[in-house]
Parts: C-alpha cells; sequence; structure tokens
C-alpha cells in the first residue's frame, strides 16, 4: 500500500480521482488540484479531512499548477474534458484541456526535483469504435476528422503518447491507465449506467439511444481504483500502458437497461431515442497485461455493483 507521500491529484474532485483519494488519504497527504465544475469531493465523508489540501485551479494555468504541485512525490493525471455530449458542444475545449493541460502536468512533473511516479489516465475511446478483447499494444483507431466525436480519444491518445516520451527523453517515471466504462457511487456528469441507475431508483423512464445493440464492459470504481493503485507503486509499470476493466461485465445497452430494472425492482419503462452522433459498437478490453504485470483482476459483478451504486444514490435522495 502506497503510505507516507504527498499525492497530487488533478481532477481529483471528480468521480475517480475523489474515490482514489478516499482510499489514500489516512495515511497521505492528499493535494486535490481542479476547477471543480463536477465536483464528488463535495459528498465524500472525508472532504475535511487534515490529510487533505483543495486547490481550485486549471490544468492550462502551467504556473499555478507548477507552484501546487511543489513538493509531491506522486502525480495522478485524472483532469479531463469527457463525456459524449460536453465533447461534442465543445470539441476545441476538449482538445486544448486534454492535450495542452497534459502537456502541463508532465512539464511541471519533470520540473519536480523528485518524483516517485505520474498516472496518467487515457481511455478506452483510442481503440475506435470496434474493439473487442483489445490489447494494449493493438493498433489505436480515430474516427473521421471532423467528427466532434473522436476528439476526446484523439486528445487522450495524444496525452499517452506525450507520457511515455517524457519517460524515453526525461526519465520520468509515468504510466498509463485505459479506463473502460467505469461507474459507480460518486459518479458526476454522463454516464449511460450512472442515469439508467438514478432513472431506476425512481421509477422513471430509461431512453436508450439509438438501437441498444452496442456492447459494453462495465468496470465498478472500486475496481477502477485497484488498478490505478497498483499503477503507483509497481516498478514494472514505468514506461507502460495498462487496460483497466472487468472483461466479464459485458452487456449490450439494451440488456444492460433490462439489468438494472431487474436488479433494481424498478417498474421503469425502457424507450429508443434518436442517436445523432457516431458511436462505440463494441468494446471490450483484453486486461491480460494488467493481470501479469500487475496482478489486477476485477472483482465485482455487475448485479452487485448495480445494487451498491443504487444505494448510493437512493441514500442522497433520503438524505435531501
Amino acid at each position: 500500500m502506497v503510505s507516507n507521500k504527498t499525492i497530487f491529484i488533478t481532477g481529483g474532485a471528480g468521480f475517480i480521482g475523489s474515490t482514489l483519494a478516499g482510499r489514500l488519504i489516512e495515511n497521505n497527504q492528499i493535494i486535490i488540484y481542479d476547477n471543480l465544475r463536477r465536483d464528488s469531493l463535495k459528498d465524500k465523508p472525508f472532504k475535511d479531512h487534515p490529510n487533505l489540501k483543495l486547490i481550485k485551479g486549471d490544468v492550462l494555468d502551467y504556473d499555478h499548477l507548477a507552484r501546487s504541485m511543489q513538493g509531491s512525490d506522486i502525480i495522478v493525471h485524472c483532469a479531463a474534458v469527457a463525456g459524449i455530449d460536453t465533447v461534442i458542444k465543445s470539441p476545441k475545449t476538449t482538445m486544448r484541456v486534454n492535450m495542452v493541460g497534459s502537456a502541463n502536468v508532465l512539464e511541471a512533473a519533470a520540473s519536480l526535483p523528485h518524483c516517485d511516479r505520474v498516472v496518467c489516465f487515457s481511455t478506452s475511446e483510442v481503440f475506435g469504435q470496434q474493439a473487442f478483447r483489445s490489447s494494449e499494444t493493438d493498433n489505436t483507431v480515430m474516427g473521421s476528422v471532423g467528427e466532434a466525436r473522436w476528439t476526446y480519444a484523439v486528445s487522450k491518445l495524444a496525452e499517452e503518447h506525450l507520457a511515455i516520451a517524457y519517460y524515453n527523453e526525461n526519465w520520468l517515471p509515468t504510466t498509463v491507465v485505459r479506463p473502460f466504462n467505469v461507474y459507480g457511487p460518486g459518479q458526476v456528469g454522463e454516464g449511460a449506467l450512472r442515469t439508467f441507475i438514478m432513472r431506476a431508483v425512481n421509477d422513471e423512464t430509461i431512453e436508450i439511444h439509438g438501437d441498444g445493440t452496442q456492447i459494453r464492459a462495465w468496470c465498478y470504481v472500486d475496481d477502477m481504483v485497484d488498478g490505478v493503485l497498483l499503477a503507483m507503486r509497481h516498478p514494472k509499470a514505468v514506461g507502460e500502458s495498462f487496460n483497466i476493466g472487468n472483461q466479464k461485465a459485458v452487456v449490450t445497452i439494451y440488456g444492460l437497461a433490462n439489468t438494472v430494472v431487474r436488479v433494481l425492482g424498478s417498474k421503469s419503462k425502457i424507450v429508443f431515442t434518436r442517436k445523432d452522433y457516431a458511436d462505440v459498437e463494441l468494446r471490450i478490453p483484453s486486461v491480460t497485461k494488467a493481470r501479469e504485470i500487475l496482478g489486477f483482476e476485477a472483482k465485482v459483478d455487475l448485479d452487485e455493483g448495480i445494487l451498491r451504486t443504487a444505494e448510493f444514490y437512493s441514500q442522497r435522495v433520503k438524505n435531501k
């Protein structure tokens, strides 16, 4: 376990970043650097913990970022523009934040007198529309130029290349994780499973964009954080990229909606709506590399993850 370190998390108020902070906060000093546009931290029981320091800032502001990072041992770069609706509305901002912001984080980390590890978050979207048991060495596939959907994948792939380049040229100990459809308590912003669960809890109609045949592998957030913690400390993780996901929790989007309704005993109806953007038809990872090198294995199955997530949102409704 990581202990007695100062850990700097960009985007640390977000869904995965704040969950990671919660796992580390008892034995480490945590600095969260975030613009707070999506704030999952405010609902965490440790938000006022003495080991936590929150700095409101933007990764595009290099000087502020570099000053804030001083004294840190481990950098985890989660900050990004993400979510299909957000990306399509502002592809230019998506590219700037994800590419220039990542370049700023890596440059600031490289300027530290000592840095144990830099973990950069990429995305499963780098595999394009068709990704079946995709391994880290498979070719990355980008969609057509001008299709806003793919600006996110392009920007995150640029971040991956830059992270590995900093390792090769500067010996900065970088590693990259590629999350595959992460869900769970505290998710903010967009996300099909979060939306399905929140609607099912209230017996509201669940809308599926398109025909519902898109296939995904769903990874519970605690499993994702397990993968990040391994990437933070394993010596063989340096200079490598890893798929982090649950290749066993595979279902179509229509099947997912039905699973949510069944598991939660919901009365929600399922309807289909028009889809006006390019979509990923198939996304299932191979996690063989993460298993063999890091010892990673997802533990939470889909039914259990849905129940845990629904319990979280139900409690929030009761407490309001």
